[in-house]
């Protein structure tokens, strides 16, 4: 049985601004415009039961992630993985009815876990999350939803890379592999 951790997360084009560098005794300015558009994305972290292997997978919609996203997303990574899965989510109400619409489904190919409300810090996929929009894409001003889409799918693809860091954000979350 393969373990699936998923979570989802919003990307705006208003940059987040984090501290940056300037010449000495010159403000540093960054110029964007009042823009409310966003991205919705959903990833899940997969361990493999015997060699601890870490996957990554996620998607990105241009519109709020809905639970017929969350279903044919499990069941995507289910087609991936090929075999039974126990998924680790929060509470958050597209992923209680998701598990509803599963279950209506008849599908006995995976098992869900909660995680305890109000524990962020114990989901490994919210560190995706952080190392995305406060790394590589901190101060990133997009000039438009398709530049915004390819950088944010830059820069998950780059964790997808990274064995180690997918790693640490497990022992972040204080859970052995």
């Amino acid at each position: 049985m393969s373990i699936v951790l998923i979570d989802e997360s919003g990307f705006m084009l208003q940059p987040l601004v984090r501290r940056t560098w300037a010449p000495k005794g010159e403000t540093p300015i960054q110029y964007s415009w009042d823009r409310h558009d966003r991205l919705s994305v959903i990833a899940a972290l997969t361990v493999a039961p015997r060699r601890r292997r870490i996957g990554l997978y996620f998607q990105i919609y241009d519109r709020n992630i809905r639970a017929e996203e969350v279903v044919k997303f499990l069941t995507m990574i289910h087609r991936q993985v090929r075999r039974r899965l126990l998924v680790i989510m929060d509470r958050y109400s597209v992923h209680r009815k998701a598990v509803r619409l599963l279950g209506e489904r008849g599908v006995e190919w995976m098992e869900v876990e909660w995680l305890p409300a109000y524990a962020p810090e114990l989901n490994p996929v919210e560190r995706v999350w952080n190392h995305s929009k406060y790394g590589t894409l901190a101060n990133f001003l997009p000039e438009d939803v398709r530049h915004l889409e390819e950088a944010v799918g830059k820069s998950i693809k780059e964790i997808q890379g990274n064995g180690n860091l997918k790693r640490a954000f497990f022992a972040h979350a204080g859970l052995e592999l």
